[in-house]
């Protein structure tokens, strides 16, 4: 019985440690490093990524811009339209008329329907794929990455990353960038961030939901189990 108890809480436990875990390894982690203008390597800490998957109003805003912004050249091959328009709540024909840039069917993939060798030819490397970017990556990394460009005239578009140091992605964001306060800007960023994490794990949200009713189910289970121990073995010396 003592066994019993021991792997129902070591299960809670299990539990626990695994629906924190993600937000350790972002508190403790850092987003690289680069060389300031004295030529000093310092260490750059990662943003905090606004996600909330309850915040229906964010992610349209971010599917918004990442259709608008990311799409033309990154495909999200896991990510069907009719699933942004259920999962986010956009009715299907807004769907259609707004966020469908490359293809006139709603059951379809997101596709960069742009051939990867020609775009390799343009950035000298094809742009991933960016359905699972976010769990690849860390959610607080793509969004300090998003927030991490300045110019740079030695690079060929321009521009330059502090978080990936020569990156051959140009500064897409720059034009919002430039009609938009910083806060406002971190807000757009905070959007579209939060709307890749939904797309590289649509079920997040519910996962720790139940993930928490799970831990005190086994808390509140482990009282009758002791006292049922105490029980059977009050009368054993």
């Amino acid at each position: 019985m003592s066994t019993l108890i021991k792997s129902l809480a070591g299960l809670g436990l299990g539990a626990a440690l695994t629906l924190t875990a993600g937000t350790a390894l972002a508190a403790g982690s850092g987003c690289g490093t680069f060389t300031n203008a004295e030529g000093v390597e310092e260490h750059l800490l990662c943003s905090e990524a606004p996600i909330d998957f309850t915040n229906k109003g964010s992610l349209q805003n971010g599917a918004k811009t990442f259709m608008n912004y990311c799409a033309g050249c990154h495909s999200a091959q896991y990510v069907r339209h009719s699933r942004i328009a259920k999962d986010l709540e956009i009715p299907p024909e807004l769907v259609e008329k707004y966020l469908m840039v490359t293809t006139d069917q709603i059951g379809d993939h997101i596709n960069a329907e742009i051939d990867p060798e020609v775009q390799a030819s343009w950035f000298g490397a094809a742009p991933p794929d960016l359905s699972l970017e976010t769990r690849l990556r860390g959610d607080d990394w793509v969004y300090t990455y998003l927030l991490s460009f300045y110019e740079d005239p030695s690079r060929p578009w321009g521009a330059n990353n502090l978080v990936l140091a020569n990156a051959a992605m140009p500064h897409v964001l720059h034009n919002m960038q430039e009609k938009l306060s910083q806060e406002e800007f971190e807000s757009e960023v905070g959007d579209l961030v939060n709307f890749m994490a939904w797309m590289g794990e649509p079920a997040r949200h519910d996962r720790q939901v139940i993930g928490f009713f799970v831990i005190i189910f086994l808390l509140v289970l482990l009282i009758p189990v002791y006292l049922l121990n105490k029980e059977f073995w009050k009368d054993v010396k």
